[in-house]
């Protein structure tokens, strides 16, 4: 695989800054990040079977990201087979190892706003392609939902397309994404990680963003190589936090019904 570097890493402020961004935006409270991962097209590596060739049916290495509200990239992976499912490659990432084992500097559990109940562990969210942990809150599955499950399925979905928007600002952007990237895969992974300082900085210093998203962290990037763990009881007793919380008095946002109600 590629090699990647690292900058600084983020400090507990920088991670509250960022819950504050979600929380405004929306309505997310203790969320830290978006994650998702994004194949990005390739030359073949030479001796490489099939380990680059992806389900699209191309080969690609996959660009591995958590993103603030305001779009901007905050910790990335580049360089995992374009083979290899996003969980497993979460979970082996340098990213997932220093979550799983509370290296990030995040900041401790705080209580939901207006809640009376028991401090809840900042997170972060992602699609059911990951795997549920208590810091990573995946949605229920689709089958056999209610009206709490759909609840906390929409107040996730409106979190998590912030890092979609975010790769798709960056393939729009940066037009190398729009076809295969022709070199070897060491310069092809500094030309990702090139582009996703560019992004930020663009986000950062663009006049058209709004001065609103002040709030959010302007923290360099931080870049590390992509290894698998078994969520355990402890994710879904959080995720039962949050969806409980959704469904309080304190919690509920007002169009939350309605707009569940296509989706059932």
């Amino acid at each position: 695989m590629a090699a990647t570097q690292r900058s600084s890493d983020a400090h507990p402020q920088d991670w509250l800054q960022i819950a504050e961004g979600f929380y405004q935006s929306a309505q997310f409270p203790n969320c830290i990040g978006a994650l998702d991962g994004k194949h990005i097209r390739v030359k073949k590596p030479p001796h490489s079977g099939s380990w680059y060739f992806n389900y699209k049916q191309y080969f690609s290495v996959v660009l591995m990201a958590l993103a603030d509200s305001n779009c901007r990239f905050v910790i990335v992976d580049i360089g995992a087979y374009g083979s290899t499912s996003d969980s497993r490659i979460f979970s082996a990432s340098r990213m997932g190892e220093r979550l799983c084992e509370n290296q990030l500097a995040l900041p401790e559990p705080r209580r939901l706003p207006g809640s009376a109940g028991p401090p809840a562990p900042f997170v972060i969210v992602a699609d059911e392609g990951f795997a549920l942990s208590p810091y990573l809150m995946q949605p229920f599955p689709r089958r056999d939902l209610d009206d709490r499950k759909c609840i906390f399925n929409y107040r996730l979905t409106r979190v998590r397309r912030y890092v979609e928007c975010a790769f798709g600002i960056l393939s729009t952007k940066w037009r190398v994404f729009m076809s295969s990237i022709q070199i070897n895969l060491d310069n092809a992974t500094l030309v990702i990680q090139a582009c996703v300082l560019l992004h930020n900085f663009i986000r950062i210093h663009d006049a058209s963003v709004d001065a609103d998203n002040d709030h959010n962290m302007a923290t360099p990037v931080i870049f590390y190589l992509s290894r698998m763990r078994r969520p355990g009881s402890a994710g879904l007793a959080v995720r039962e936090v949050y969806a409980d919380y959704f469904c309080s008095p304190e919690g509920a946002l007002p169009w939350q019904m309605e707009a569940i109600r296509g989706s059932r």
